[in-house]
């Protein structure tokens, strides 16, 4: 490895649009099988005019599914995200019971907006649903995965947009190498929500079909739903528990371009300044990236910028290694993102594939750029996976092959 101390990533579990588990996620990337559909779930004026990733399991079925009596208040994110914690933690094999200093990194944006959007009528003249009014903030969605889980070290929730769940991976990361942590639960999740659907819808950036990462028709994206997690663990503790690792995490960087509230700005300084400073952490040239899966929410200005940045990291068009955007497959799933496609990076990484970047057609006539499209078998060492979001919050993660 380039990095001489890789954080080691040892478990890992998702739930989303095309997949209940990372096993069935896996299955519908390798069949070119999204998961864009019509909302199903929620009462919203949306309902027969947009497409959305959504999870096919109610809420009933994920409380029965984790055991949790349904008079509970649990909100839709926190329950995808325990099942995706869960799978993760049973992967790794780690023993939550131990003295070792465990953290629980978690990511989200709505929070608990489902459940208030659905009962909020209801507080005030009947106290049926008074239980889920603790659920709203944000940081109670960890708090009661860290009590499932029975967790009791380290617990902070992340919300910076779309990049969330890559700042809680690389959060868990910097804390590990900090020698704060021996082993960390990092990732995000977010639901569906009638809030958030109305809100990208209001700012013109939702499309009216399913979305064209990349291309020059694009207009707009299709919001998903979906949980993500992984298991960090340190070199020292991989080493102590003889566990083989099923990739590392050796790059990560942040930045923000500071240009607006709501979109990039046009040569994507965050962007560049993101994918520069992880691959500096990782001790890699531009040129070791085998694999790129970009942000690529299929809006005007995201593809633009991002492409932009691209092009300024690795110098020109015939140096840019294959990159596509996974969105296509799960909707953009904001809090989750950053996590759902780290775990996409890293089943390249093992399965030594390239996942194509649907319902592309046509470049963007300025930048030239062409996504892979089509499932690709090739030798990859190092995938860079970026996450862009709002408040110009731009990241960067770099995963590598675990060795044989």
């Amino acid at each position: 490895m380039t990095n001489r101390s890789p954080i080691a990533i040892t478990g890992m579990g998702a739930i989303s649009a095309i997949g209940q588990d990372v096993a069935a996620n896996l299955n519908s990337l390798q069949q070119s099988k999204h998961g864009i559909g019509p909302i199903t779930h929620l009462e919203t004026f949306h309902r027969d005019r947009l497409l959305v990733g959504e999870i096919s399991m109610n809420n009933a079925a994920l409380y029965d599914r984790l055991g949790i009596p349904r008079t509970e208040a649990y909100t839709r994110s926190t329950l995808l995200a325990l099942v995706a914690a869960k799978e993760a933690i049973d992967a790794a094999g780690i023993d939550l019971g131990s003295p070792l200093r465990t953290g629980i990194i978690s990511a989200i944006t709505v929070g608990g907006m489902d459940a208030t959007e659905q009962y909020y009528d209801d507080y005030l003249d009947s106290d049926t649903h008074r239980h889920f009014i603790p659920t709203h903030p944000c940081g109670y969605s960890t708090e009661q995965l860290a009590d499932y889980f029975g967790i009791n070290g380290f617990v902070t929730t992340i919300s910076t947009a779309c990049s969330s769940a890559a700042n809680a991976i690389m959060l868990g990361a910097r804390m590990i190498k900090a020698g704060l942590l021996d082993q960390a639960i990092v990732g995000g999740t977010d639901c569906l929500s009638k809030f958030t659907i109305n809100g990208f819808n209001s700012l013109m950036i939702y499309t009216d079909g399913h979305c064209r990462p990349f291309d020059e028709n694009r207009n707009g994206l299709n919001l998903g739903e979906a949980a993500a997690f992984i298991v960090l663990e340190s070199p020292k503790l991989v080493e102590e528990r003889k566990k083989q690792p099923i990739a590392y995490l050796t790059g990560y960087g942040n930045a923000n371009d500071a240009y607006h509230q709501t979109a990039s700005s046009d040569d994507g300084e965050g962007a560049y300044l993101a994918m520069k400073q992880a691959l500096e952490i990782a001790g890699l040239t531009a040129e070791d990236i085998d694999y790129v899966n970009a942000h690529g929410t299929a809006t005007p200005n995201n593809d633009f910028a991002e492409g932009h940045a691209l092009l300024r990291i690795f110098g020109s068009m015939d140096n840019l290694p294959d990159f596509s955007s996974t969105k296509a497959f799960t909707g953009h799933t904001l809090a989750a993102a950053g996590a759902i496609e780290a775990i996409f990076s890293v089943l390249a990484l093992q399965h030594q594939l390239v996942f194509p970047n649907l319902n592309f057609s046509q470049p963007i006539t300025s930048l030239g750029i062409v996504p892979q499209t089509n499932l690709k078998s090739k030798r990859i060492s190092h995938v860079l996976s970026n996450s862009f979001g709002f408040g110009g919050n731009c990241s960067a993660l770099i995963f590598s092959k675990a060795d044989d």
